[in-house]
């Protein structure tokens, strides 16, 4: 890795550093990460996994997520909403998941608070992107040391307080911003990798909600 947070892979493209070159994260960050997405339901379950990865690596998480992804009816919030202590049994019964009760029930309480959040703003989408910093709130250019020292910014810091206040949790600015980078609500590929002026020409042509 260079002193920029660039890595070299074996197709002799140039990529932001954290995927390692390992082949699960490599496609994550080639085909996923900072992609913009307006999912109700894929935004849902990112949160979700961000608060479950709180204290563990991403790619723990990642090499889960399909197990997380039947554990709980495909974040589908409508019904993960419905879960009841049977449910909370079984996911902490299931080996194919991170087995944290305080995180299963939070991931169920907060599927109650996407509800809400849908009924006021019409989308979970609509509320998120509604806090997507300006021109002005973001560098020119992202670079390794800026990412960095600064894992969180005001508008996640704006967001995570707002969520708290309607009854979300797990949903710290640290974690909020991660889902904020993952979900293309900023793009934070560094500069140099070849993914970043991909997800701006998706950035730019998106059509926010």
């Amino acid at each position: 890795m260079t002193g920029t947070g660039i890595i070299t892979g074996e197709d002799g493209k140039d990529r932001c550093f954290w995927h390692g070159n390992l082949p699960e994260y490599l496609r994550y960050h080639d085909h996923e990460w900072g992609r913009p997405v307006i999912n109700d339901i894929r935004l849902f379950e990112k949160i979700c996994l961000e608060g479950f990865q709180s204290g563990l690596s991403w790619l723990t998480i990642l090499r889960k997520r399909e197990n997380f992804r039947a554990a709980f009816a495909g974040f589908d919030f409508d019904k993960v909403a419905e879960f009841g202590e049977d449910d909370i049994a079984r996911c902490l019964a299931d080996a194919g998941i991170i087995r944290h009760r305080g995180k299963i029930v939070s991931t169920i309480n907060n599927a109650r608070r996407a509800i809400e959040l849908r009924a006021e703003f019409g989308s979970l989408a609509r509320y998120f992107w509604g806090y997507e910093p300006t021109a002005e709130e973001r560098p020119a250019f992202v670079d390794y040391p800026t990412i960095a020292a600064n894992p969180t910014t005001p508008a996640s810091v704006r967001i995570s307080k707002d969520l708290k206040k309607r009854g979300w949790t797990f949903v710290g600015p640290t974690t909020v911003y991660a889902f904020m980078q993952a979900m293309g609500l900023v793009n934070d590929h560094i500069e140099g990798c070849y993914c970043r002026s991909e997800v701006e020409a998706m950035r730019n042509a998106l059509v926010r909600p």
